[in-house]
């Protein structure tokens, strides 16, 4: 007997067994060890597919971008090529990823914050659409050369999210450059001879809320209007960058797409005509909705410890999962080896580092646990590998991609000599 698990139709319990896909949880760690990231190839197709059919929709002029940002594997950015995807690269080494993955440069957007002379560099020989974040960058950038389409992203004051660590608009938010400066960069930029020209914002991340997005979208349109009015500028694109939402917690609600896309749309297309903007496409760029619920990370109970209050030690740490640990994400963990067993008892889920910051889940209800289970942390697909780190020495883990009854390893763990091996002793201290 199979069993979906919440909103997730890649997952299903089978004798009271995790399965992803086809493929059991069980079998994966045995095969590849634990800590152990494992993808669904159909469920990320399946979640850019989703928003691919909602913007032909209500929007053939569109185009979809992915942040490589959220999860940067070869072969996650290979299936959303073959999906018809671009790509967004936040730096130098994404811009690369993105080439090797098959992407063409045309379908390439270069944003980064707070860009070096080098990381400018970098964007004009690679011959991409570059997304300056500032004035300064924009000076630069146009000193080095001109960029076959140049882009400034903007602060539109207007914000999203429920985590403060991902809202990145208004007066405390490093992201984006305010309208006066931005039309300065708009100006300088057509004086150096640049034909085609982008506006970009990105003002919250994971955002659930239907209504925000064309709310953002329409302040983004009075930004583009202003610099159109000041010099006629025509843009290739507007971008709204990413955001969507995906539910972390079992009570909160799946962002209605449809309904906010079908709003943006509206915003964005009256917008356009009474601006006169001329054509210029919507693009969405986003990262987290693609990947994030297609991730698991299954960890293995090491030691428990019974004292002021119940501790379950797992091969996990902030090492492996940042986000709680950097501002207090919420993960679902599920008992993979027992799906039925009831959630009876209070516990913390915590990590190996020496850190008391490194703790999963806090007082959360659990089934009663016992060392050597298996446990699978939920929607790690986005932000997850990508910010692990080898603090307190330990090696980053391996990545597997599921795709019905097969399962791939994409990227292998780390050992001794990846940690080391870039690492030298001079002669004196031999």
């Amino acid at each position: 007997m199979s069993t979906l698990i919440r909103n997730r139709d890649f997952l299903s319990a089978k004798n009271g067994k995790l399965f992803i896909e086809k493929v059991s949880s069980k079998d994966l760690a045995k095969k590849f060890g634990t800590p152990l990231y494992v993808y669904s190839e159909n469920r990320i197709r399946e979640n850019a597919r989703r928003v691919k059919k909602v913007l032909v929709k209500y929007i053939p002029h569109h185009e979809l971008f992915y942040a490589i940002k959220a999860n940067n594997n070869l072969s996650v950015l290979s299936i959303l090529r073959k999906e018809g995807l671009g790509a967004d690269a936040a730096g130098n080494w994404e811009i690369q990823l993105a080439k090797k993955a098959g992407f063409p440069r045309e379908k390439i957007l270069y944003s980064g914050v707070f860009h070096s002379d080098e990381d400018l560099r970098n964007g004009l020989k690679a011959g991409v659409a570059v997304n300056v974040d500032s004035l300064s960058a924009a000076k630069r950038l146009l000193k080095f050369g001109k960029p076959p389409i140049f882009s400034m992203r903007v602060n539109p004051g207007i914000s999203g999210g429920k985590i403060k660590g991902l809202v990145f608009a208004g007066n405390d938010a490093k992201f984006g450059e305010n309208l006066k400066n931005a039309i300065i960069a708009f100006q300088l930029a057509k004086k150096a001879g640049v034909k085609k020209f982008g506006l970009h914002m990105m003002t919250g991340s994971c955002v659930l809320d239907a209504k925000y997005f064309p709310a953002a979208t329409a302040k983004l349109l009075e930004f583009a209007a202003e610099i159109r009015r000041k010099f006629g500028v025509q843009f290739e694109f507007i971008d709204i960058g990413g955001g969507l939402g995906i539910p972390y917690q079992p009570n909160e609600k799946i962002l209605d797409l449809e309904k906010s896309i079908a709003a943006t749309a509206k915003v964005f297309m009256t917008g356009v005509k009474r601006f006169s903007l001329g054509n210029p496409k919507l693009m969405l760029e986003p990262g987290r909705y693609l990947v994030a619920d297609a991730g698991i990370l299954l960890t293995q109970v090491q030691t428990i410890k019974k004292a002021a209050k119940t501790f379950v030690g797992v091969d996990v740490g902030m090492q492996t999962l940042l986000r709680p640990a950097l501002y207090g994400a919420y993960h679902e963990i599920l008992l993979a080896n027992n799906l039925n067993a009831k959630a009876n008892q209070k516990a913390s889920v915590v990590g190996p580092i020496c850190e008391n910051t490194d703790q999963l889940a806090k007082d959360r209800l659990l089934p009663k646990l016992a060392e050597k289970d298996l446990l699978a942390i939920l929607d790690v697909g986005a932000y997850g590998f990508g910010m692990a780190s080898n603090y307190n020495t330990r090696e980053k883990p391996a990545e597997v991609l599921v795709n019905g009854n097969k399962a791939e390893l994409i990227r292998t763990r780390e050992g001794l000599t990846e940690i080391i091996g870039k690492q030298k002793i001079p002669k004196h201290l031999r």
